[in-house]
This record gives structure tokens, C-alpha cells and sequence, in this order.
């Protein structure tokens, strides 16, 4: 087998396991490709034109017959600088002078020219990386990536936490945090029956010691997670976790005897509120 054959065997396979660097799959992604051939083509332009107008306009600066001066060793500071030492700035003196005030003719320093070039070099390679091959990862990929993974913890958590609630085992709880969860979630949800402050609307009012369907927490929590389909009252149980019914189901009992404005008569029998939230 000779090297030509063992080449054009070679080649191919390389070619199909290896990924294209760059992969145009979309029309965003030719107008990128687009934008980064036009911006190398007009970087190379300037930098050739650039480069040419200097070459012309230092040889037309020196006088017809003139010895080309040999220039003293700059030190790194004044090459990275561009400062040209005071015994030769009359050398750089412009024609215009207004009131002794005279002007130089500096060039842009190098370190400047060097940061600009670098974030020109910096913008292709991030065109590239980011927004072509996709080698590296964009703000709202990441966003996407992380909210997505503290879904799943939550959703985890929840599914351990809330598993263990149900009408036989759920307590009222007076944690902060909870109530404020509870209180979160009757205002999305329970307003519109409700009221505002538990005051009552086309639903009870739920501050005060009377109860349609039984107030301690289990008959409250079962009321919230089954609903009352024949007065109109959905069930929860599809929008809500247990935990979070519990939640909402603390918080509606941390408002017995709050005394809202406009409270709704009293509806049911009355309830033993020291007994319903032991």
C-alpha cells in the first residue's frame, strides 16, 4: 500500500469523526458569518492602508537628499509609552502657534493602540466561541441552565417534604416563613372568593369562629385540597402541593378574630378555636 493511498483512506474517516469548526445551521448564523468575514476583510484593509500612508507620509516629511537619521535605542517605557524625550520636541512642533501656545504632533501611544487591537482581536474570537461554533455558553443559556436544575432541586424537595402531609398527619405551623408562604398564596388564589383580608366576598368570612365545612386544620386543610364543587369552590389539589396547602390553610387560621372592615356575617357553626389549632 503506498503513503497517496493510505492518505485518501485517512482523510475522510478523520474528516466524518471530527466535528466542522464552524457550523452554519441557521440564518442568524450566516449573518454572523457574514459580519466576522467583512470585519477581518476591513481590519486587513486598514491595517495595509494604515501601514502604506505611514511608509508615504514619513518619506515625504524628509527632505529631498536628506540622510535618513539614525534613531537612538528607545527604553521600554518610551516604546510602550510613545513619549519622545524633551530635547527632541521641537521636532514635533505643528506650523500653528496661538498666543505661544504651540502644538506636537504625538502620535497615539502604542499601549493605547495595543488594548484597541486587542479588543478587536478579543470581539472575533468571542463572535466566534459564543455566537457561531457555540463552544462557549451565553448569559441566558446559563440562566436557562440554572434555573433549570433549581427547579428540579425544589420540585425534589418538595415531593420529600410535602409527601409526608396530608388530612390525618397536617399541623398547624407558626413559623414565619410559612405563613408568609400561606399568606402569598391566598392572596393569588383566594382573594377573589374571599376577600382581601379573609373578610368574605362570595366565599365565608374566615376570621371569625363560624365554619360552613369545619374549621380546624384538617377540616380546613381537606376543604382547600377537595374543594366544595356544590358552592362553586374548586379543588386546590392540582394547583397546590400539600405543603403548600398547609401553608394557606396556617395562615387562614392565623387570622381568627383579626376583625377585618366589612366583615361578612357569620355563616356555619361556631368552632372552638383553642381546640381547632391544638
Amino acid at each position: 500500500m503506498t503513503l497517496s493511498t493510505i492518505l485518501l483512506q485517512a482523510v475522510p474517516a478523520a474528516a466524518a469523526a471530527e466535528k466542522p469548526l464552524l457550523e452554519i445551521k441557521t440564518p442568524e448564523d450566516l449573518f454572523l458569518a457574514v459580519i466576522l468575514c467583512c470585519l477581518v476583510a476591513v481590519c486587513a484593509v486598514v491595517a495595509v492602508a494604515t501601514w502604506s500612508l505611514y511608509l508615504n507620509v514619513k518619506k515625504l516629511s524628509q527632505p529631498a537628499g536628506a540622510v535618513e537619521a539614525v534613531e537612538e535605542p528607545k527604553t521600554f517605557w518610551q516604546s510602550l509609552t510613545g513619549l519622545v524625550p524633551l530635547a527632541k520636541e521641537k521636532d514635533l512642533k505643528m506650523d500653528h502657534e496661538y498666543d505661544g501656545i504651540a502644538e506636537l504632533d504625538n502620535p497615539t501611544p502604542p499601549w493605547f493602540m495595543y488594548l484597541f487591537y486587542s479588543t478587536i482581536a478579543f470581539a472575533v474570537v468571542y463572535l466566534i466561541g459564543y455566537h457561531m461554533t457555540g463552544t462557549g455558553k451565553l448569559q441566558i443559556q446559563e440562566y436557562t441552565e440554572e434555573v433549570t436544575v433549581a427547579e428540579k432541586a425544589r420540585e425534589e424537595y418538595l415531593a420529600k417534604v410535602a409527601g409526608s402531609i396530608n388530612e390525618n398527619t397536617v399541623t398547624f405551623v407558626r413559623e414565619t416563613a410559612a405563613l408568609e408562604s400561606g399568606k402569598t398564596l391566598f392572596n393569588q388564589y383566594c382573594t377573589a372568593c374571599h376577600g382581601q383580608n379573609a373578610e368574605g366576598k362570595v366565599g365565608p368570612n374566615l376570621t371569625d369562629e363560624y365554619w360552613l365545612h369545619g374549621g380546624d386544620v384538617k377540616a380546613v386543610f381537606h376543604t382547600i385540597t377537595e374543594g366544595v364543587p356544590e358552592k362553586g369552590m374548586v379543588a386546590w389539589k392540582k394547583q397546590l402541593n400539600p405543603l403548600q396547602v398547609q401553608q394557606v390553610t396556617s395562615y387562614i387560621l392565623s387570622l381568627q378574630g383579626s376583625k377585618p372592615v366589612g366583615a361578612k356575617e357569620p355563616q356555619g357553626e361556631k368552632v372552638d378555636m383553642q381546640l381547632a389549632l391544638k
